[in-house]
């Protein structure tokens, strides 16, 4: 029974559930999300029986698209010019960042060319997987850096944001969305954001297809007012739990050896990351009037999603910090081959 998928998919969930309720408590940033990670990774660590709930990623990726969308309103699209000046500070934030972790990787994690680039690219980790592995880089290795990146983005980021500027996030405080709450017209419109919005993004080619497509048309149909709540929010919470759950999946069957060292050359990446973010926030906010907490969202080298998710529980604007991170995937995973290839090539004897 121990060793049934199912068994261990639901002992993964339920210590996410509860580790979630536990970060919940403590008034923890982003608890449900934040919460189930720690656990779960501390779980995958200790070598109990669980398994990634990975089949459940495309069922709770367009749920939060929705949910990110719903907090998109009318003020939000008469902003969209101020968001030209961060659009050009972003790409020398992406190579100074990338160019930073790469010599991390190769000169301190002796990572060979193709591993240590793929595992420095601040892309989605799917996207720099496939890449990577095409160029015949060791696909564990560059699982592990990007998911060691996520973790502790979200780690240092959240408390950063907790410890240091005293924020909590809003969970205490939001209006609880009851599952009655939305009538039959909500719940159908809101379906057809999730499984239409995805479809739509992937005829269009538009990065991160699942929580992309979702959020615009859920965004639309909140602006237009065709619907005026966002999903319940005990869909949210256990959307969230999920997706923590899953991160912190992912350092299942490593050795404690291999978590250490990833650990270890991940802090040192994420903190030069999150140290240029720092700064590519404070350049912005010279020029455009846009807060610094936002900006520095914005920039840091995490997840959509769980930046989208963070952002979000602080009362950012989750519209600017997601398309921020949309330009971003779509830089790095168009331009990685060639920077690869003319790196490769310049190296060359």
């Amino acid at each position: 029974m121990i060793d049934h998928p199912a068994f261990r998919t639901g002992l993964a969930l339920l210590i996410g559930l509860v580790t979630g309720v536990a970060g919940y408590r403590i008034g923890m940033p982003l608890p449900w999300m934040l919460g189930s990670m720690l656990g779960v990774t501390l779980a995958a660590l200790a070598r109990l029986p669980i398994a990634g709930p990975n089949r459940l990623r495309p069922i709770v990726i367009p749920i939060i698209g929705v949910m990110l969308g719903s907090a998109i309103t009318p003020e939000t699209l008469q902003q969209l010019g101020r968001w030209s000046g961060t659009m050009l500070v972003l790409p020398v934030a992406l190579m100074t960042a990338a160019a930073a972790s790469y010599m991390i990787y190769r000169r301190l994690g002796g990572y060979d060319p193709v591993t240590a680039f793929y595992s420095s690219m601040p892309g989605g980790l799917n996207e720099m997987l496939l890449l990577g592995a095409a160029e015949g880089g060791d696909e564990r290795r560059i699982a592990q850096a990007h998911a060691a990146r996520v973790l502790l983005v979200i780690f240092f980021v959240a408390l950063y944001f907790g410890a240091v500027l005293g924020v909590r996030s809003n969970t205490a405080n939001a209006t609880w969305v009851a599952l009655d709450a939305l009538t039959l017209a909500d719940y159908l419109i809101l379906a057809a954001c999730a499984v239409l919005g995805v479809q739509l993004a992937k005829l269009l080619r538009l990065p991160a297809a699942p929580i992309f497509g979702p959020l615009i048309l859920s965004g639309a149909a909140h602006v237009i007012g065709w619907v005026m709540v966002p999903p319940p929010t005990l869909v949210i919470i256990a959307a969230q739990i999920v997706v923590g759950t899953i991160i912190g999946s992912r350092f299942i069957g490593a050795t404690l050896k291999e978590v250490g060292s990833d650990l270890a050359l991940g802090a040192a990446s994420t903190l030069l990351m999150l140290v240029m973010a720092v700064a590519s926030a404070y350049a912005l906010t010279a020029f455009v009037d846009i807060p610094l907490a936002q900006a520095f969202l914005a920039y840091a080298p995490g997840g959509l999603t769980e930046m989208s998710l963070l952002t979000l529980a602080i009362n950012q604007d989750v519209a600017f910090v997601s398309v921020t991170h949309i330009v971003r995937i779509t830089l790095v995973v168009a331009l990685a081959p060639v920077l690869f290839r003319l790196i490769r090539r310049g190296t060359r004897p």
